[in-house]
């Protein structure tokens, strides 16, 4: 089959589970032919019965509502290329709103060192120490998570402490705390789409109100964060005053995500 046509067979049966086939598609085909996604609809080349059938145990794959992100087996965040596997969350475009803010903090304030917990595929830590050089440890209670987000520290070149941790377990004191907590409640978890069940539980299922684990974090940042340093946590959607009012007496800053979301609260020390 040419590869114009199977791009084209490709999008058409992606149709049936998602508004974004023709993406998706191009996805799909680039990861198995090597070809960029811009050359595919042109190509008159042949594609090998081997690749064939890759390609289709991958749209069959996605078919059963699995996210593309863990068909491919990879995702970008931040510009850099990631592992993905299901034991981990999905890295995606609303969190950059956190670690483009912690970007902005570590340059401007001029902060040395960083502890990103819940790090999962460890997006935002090895974003963060490799956009900025930052001193970075990072935990994740689960032992998976670490294991994934080592690999992905050594994909993108860089030295990051992980360690196998609840929350802040083990930590010492930072200027600067990123974190992307389970934040869903128990009710929202029983609506959550097909996709998202996929991903593991203990990174989406925040308590009854989705704010359990974000107590604790507020409960324990200021032990481990230095004057003048800052925590920020991505939030689920109307959580943003809920999380603010839990650090009463210190100057919070809600940041928007591309859709207007509040996504991120800041909280200076």
């Amino acid at each position: 089959m040419k590869t114009s046509d199977a791009l084209k067979y490709t999008r058409e049966r992606l149709a049936a589970v998602t508004d974004e086939a023709a993406a998706e598609a191009k996805l799909i085909l680039s990861h198995y032919t090597g070809k960029a996604p811009y050359m595919l609809a042109i190509s008159d080349g042949e594609i090998g019965a081997d690749t064939l059938s890759a390609i289709d145990r991958a749209v069959e794959r996605r078919l059963s509502r699995e996210p593309i992100q863990y068909v491919l087996g990879e995702w970008s965040f931040m510009g850099l290329d990631f592992f993905t596997a299901p034991d981990a969350l999905i890295p995606r475009q609303d969190t950059e709103t956190l670690a483009e803010e912690a970007v902005r903090l570590i340059r401007g304030r001029g902060y040395k060192s960083l502890l990103d917990i819940c790090t999962g595929t460890g997006c935002i830590a090895v974003s963060l120490n490799k956009l900025t050089g930052i001193y970075t440890e990072a935990s994740d209670i689960s032992h998976a998570c670490v294991l994934l987000a080592r690999r992905n520290a050594e994909r993108n070149g860089v030295r990051v402490s992980f360690r196998e941790a609840d929350l802040f377990e083990g930590a010492g004191m930072y200027d600067i705390v990123t974190a992307n907590p389970p934040y869903i409640s128990d009710k929202d978890m029983e609506d959550i789409q097909a996709e998202v069940r996929f991903e593991p539980e203990l990174a989406l299922r925040g308590g009854e109100d989705g704010l359990t684990v974000i107590r604790r974090i507020a409960a324990e940042a200021a032990e481990h964060i230095l004057p003048g340093g800052t925590l920020l946590i991505e939030v689920g959607a109307g959580q943003t005053e809920e999380t603010s009012a839990l650090f009463d007496g210190r100057k919070t800053r809600i940041l928007y995500d591309l859709n207007g979301i509040g996504r991120t609260v800041a909280i200076d020390f």
